[in-house]
């Protein structure tokens, strides 16, 4: 902010009087004694030019960010959720959003949070906790367009608070089967692994059932049953975690 202020006063100097030059060094100068003394005025001014926008009298909150991220996620998919992109759908300067989120990998951490907000930890034996979670995992994948690939992105980089508390629920889950502690989170991740790429995959098949590609039977979801397919693995997963019970790693 400083920087812009002795920016636009290098194009205030041409052509002026020695007296008006000097009144506005002056003015320049208790600008950035005041902003260095009362670091508040430039963070207000900060405030009022970015989170503001575009649109005077119009204040940006960071669940309106997410809320277009997320519409945009699901009219145009995870290529077109650009920072740029997702501005001029708020209206306001790129340099608005920045406010709220520091990158673009933080705004998408928050769209997976939205994305998973009704996956619930279950109360149940460990067998149907994992199978419960990962139904709801699913189902939420599901609901929105390139789920998956967005909370996979989001999980890996370490930015989804819900996909950490979801390997946490499935942890706990590891070990109450009897895996040991040196192992549970590896089992958790396992699990979590297999639901993300099932998913990925099956939200593919159905862009291109959608697109109407001729696509071989075993490769379209419209001629197979997805949800049972998917069930069966789970449970592979979960007769493998029951086995480690009895078998050392």
């Amino acid at each position: 902010m400083v920087v812009g202020q002795l920016q636009d006063f290098e194009h205030l100097v041409a052509g002026q009087t020695l007296a008006a030059l000097e009144h506005l060094l002056a003015c320049q100068c208790q600008y950035v004694h005041r902003c260095l003394r009362h670091p508040d005025v430039l963070l207000r001014s900060a405030n009022l030019n970015s989170v503001q926008g575009s649109v005077p009298g119009v204040q940006l909150h960071k669940p309106d960010v997410v809320d277009a991220a997320t519409t945009l996620l699901d009219n145009y998919g995870i290529a077109d959720l650009s920072m740029r992109r997702l501005a001029k759908e708020l209206n306001v300067s790129p340099g608005a959003l920045y406010w709220h989120f520091a990158n673009k990998q933080q705004l998408l951490g928050a769209v997976a949070d939205r994305i998973l907000g009704n996956v619930d930890e279950v109360s149940a034996d460990w067998r149907d906790r994992i199978a419960a979670i990962c139904a709801q995992l699913r189902d939420a994948l599901l609901s929105h367009t390139d789920g998956a690939e967005l909370v996979s992105a989001s999980f890996a980089a370490g930015q989804s608070e819900v996909m950490a508390q979801i390997l946490a629920w499935l942890t706990d889950a590891a070990t109450a089967a009897g895996v040991d502690s040196g192992h549970a989170a590896v089992a958790a991740r396992t699990v979590l692994y297999y639901v993300l790429g099932f998913t990925a995959d099956e939200q593919s098949r159905l862009q291109w059932d959608a697109a109407g590609v001729d696509l071989p039977d075993e490769q379209s979801v419209l001629g197979a049953d997805p949800s049972r397919r998917f069930g069966f693995g789970v449970q592979l997963l979960i007769d493998g975690i029951a086995a480690r019970r009895t078998s050392p790693v």
